[in-house]
């Protein structure tokens, strides 16, 4: 760990979005503001399930948290769902999603909320403010 990691919430994310300037500015903002001291990044909904996949075995390894972009083409963020539902039980405990979009579309809202894996719908960018609204929901307790 680096000298700063001591003032780092979070070990791990995990960012997938197609759009290149979204990733730039979720990775700046998150060790920026000291949310994660590794910030993994992909840009479609297929090559994270993989990497998802890939530590099943290696659980202290998994992202606290994945942020999941709505648009993307080939895989949207609901498909990237409905197949992170089928990957092994110790990576859905282990990974608290957190859905992200520019939409302001209700019925996107409405249909990330009810999935049991998204915990919280976010628009994009993130920033200081949303990144501490995590820091004191996720840390509670």
């Amino acid at each position: 760990m680096n000298q700063n990691a001591e003032n780092l919430i979070f070990h791990k994310v995990l960012v997938i979005d197609d759009n290149e300037t979204d990733r730039y500015i979720a990775d700046f903002s998150m060790h920026r503001y000291k949310f994660a001291e590794e910030v993994v990044l992909q840009d479609s909904g297929r090559k994270a399930l993989e990497y998802l996949l890939s530590l099943e075995n290696a659980t202290d390894e998994l992202p606290e948290f994945i942020f999941l972009d709505i648009r993307m083409p080939m895989m949207d963020g609901f498909e990237f769902l409905e197949e992170y539902e089928k990957l092994p039980e110790v990576v859905k405990k282990t990974c608290v999603i957190m859905m992200l979009s520019t939409s302001l579309n209700p019925a996107d809202h409405k249909r990330a909320e009810s999935n049991p894996y998204v915990k919280k719908f976010l628009t994009k960018p993130l920033d200081k403010d949303k990144m501490d609204e995590l820091k004191q929901e996720f840390l509670r307790g």
